[in-house]
């Protein structure tokens, strides 16, 4: 490539060539020359259009830079290379969040947790370690984002945070939070639960739906209490027909588990191809449903379910409550079929199983009253002509 011609300007040590703009338009490049420390240095000042730059401002440029005001385009590559590998060689939440993924390929809920970190974490602390951020920095970041995000959002957000800095300091990478975090106070606490009537136009949708899983899905969710992505990762192989259990494997507490096989889930299953799909509901390829959504929401729809009401986790729901409320299962036997680790989220069907065992009881005294003949009034005379 031939040499550009240099002009000079009537500034010392200004000069400038001409080459093109990004439009094609013949642009001056201006350049300064100057001496410092012994050495010539030749550097680009800047273009004419692109930059802005004149023979004058490169002139001022020049001067800054001799009276070392101004560092020179050489030594900004090098400082820019030198923070780099500095940045590299720590462990920000950046670099964590990188590593944490690479450690854990198969995390559940991969994609809200990167939506979470590249919209939230990452402009806030992306550049930062664990031990460089202050009580205050959450602070922010939290009231920030409650102003826009709802709390339980904030919340998870928050966790993923802390998640990240126990991980860095788990792995001997660097050291965690100084402090901790105080979480928002989230309400999400909800018991969905369909009557009779509204289960029985269910029945009615997912007969008159024609997509070939999603009414089978909802029926599994309904007769087994099991999660969404428990029935999704459902395999042949983990149903024990001879015994009689359908096994779990990684649920939500981590432990694989075991539940019954029972009559509705058979009709379910006795209604599938098997052939040699290896998931029960497979997804395209034959490998691992991810979503169905769609169907399901419709076949809600169809049975003029509730708006809010959540059509899988909703059915979970359903079938806890129908059998506290049925005062037939205690709920130790509830926390075993719903694969609960703490029995502290059970606790929310207690109130169903309170009322059953209330309704029993004063059923018991109807019954003792009647088989005696007693009237409630004659008892009351009983009693206090025995007291006296």
């Amino acid at each position: 490539m031939p040499k550009m011609k240099r002009v000079r300007t009537k500034y010392p040590g200004v000069y400038y060539i001409i080459g093109k703009s990004k439009t094609g338009k013949p642009e001056k490049i201006y350049y300064i020359v100057y001496r410092k420390d012994g050495k010539q240095i030749e550097e680009k000042a800047g273009r004419q259009y692109q930059n802005d730059m004149t023979p004058a401002r490169a002139s001022q440029l020049r001067a800054r830079r001799i009276e070392g005001r101004d560092t020179s385009n050489r030594e900004k590559r090098e400082l820019k290379k030198a923070r780099a590998e500095d940045l590299n060689a720590r462990w920000t939440f950046n670099r964590l969040w990188r590593e944490y993924l690479n450690q854990k390929p198969n995390l559940k809920g991969v994609v809200n947790d990167k939506n979470r970190f590249m919209n939230y974490i990452l402009p806030a602390f992306g550049d930062k370690t664990p031990c460089e951020i202050v009580p205050l920095d959450v602070d922010r970041l939290r009231i920030n984002l409650g102003k826009r995000l709802e709390p339980g959002t904030v919340r998870n957000v928050l966790e993923l945070l802390r998640r990240l800095s126990n991980f860095g300091q788990a792995k001997n990478l660097c050291q965690g939070l100084s402090f901790k975090i105080q979480m928002p106070k989230v309400n999400n606490v909800k018991t969905e639960f369909l009557t009779q009537e509204q289960i029985e136009a269910l029945f009615k949708a997912i007969k008159e739906d024609t997509h070939p899983q999603a009414g089978k899905i909802m029926l599994m969710a309904l007769y087994t209490g099991m999660r969404r992505g428990e029935i999704f990762r459902l395999k042949w192989e983990d149903i024990d027909l001879e015994k009689g259990f359908i096994h779990i494997r990684d649920p939500k507490g981590g432990i694989d588990q075991t539940i019954p096989l029972n009559e509705g889930v058979k009709s379910v299953l006795a209604g599938i191809y098997r052939g040699k799909k290896k998931f029960v509901f497979p997804g395209k390829g034959g490998g691992r449903l991810k979503n169905i959504q769609k169907a399901v929401n419709r076949i809600k729809a169809r049975a003029g379910l509730p708006k809010d009401f959540r059509p899988l986790h909703g059915l979970r729901h359903t079938f806890a409550s129908f059998l506290a409320s049925s005062g037939k299962v205690d709920l130790y036997t509830l926390q075993k079929l719903l694969t609960h680790k703490s029995p502290i989220v059970t606790q929310r069907y207690a109130h169903l199983r309170d009322n059953a065992l209330k309704q029993a009881s004063e059923a018991a005294v109807k019954i003792i009253r009647g088989g005696t003949g007693e009237t409630e009034e004659k008892v009351i005379n009983i009693n206090n002509s025995v007291t006296k």
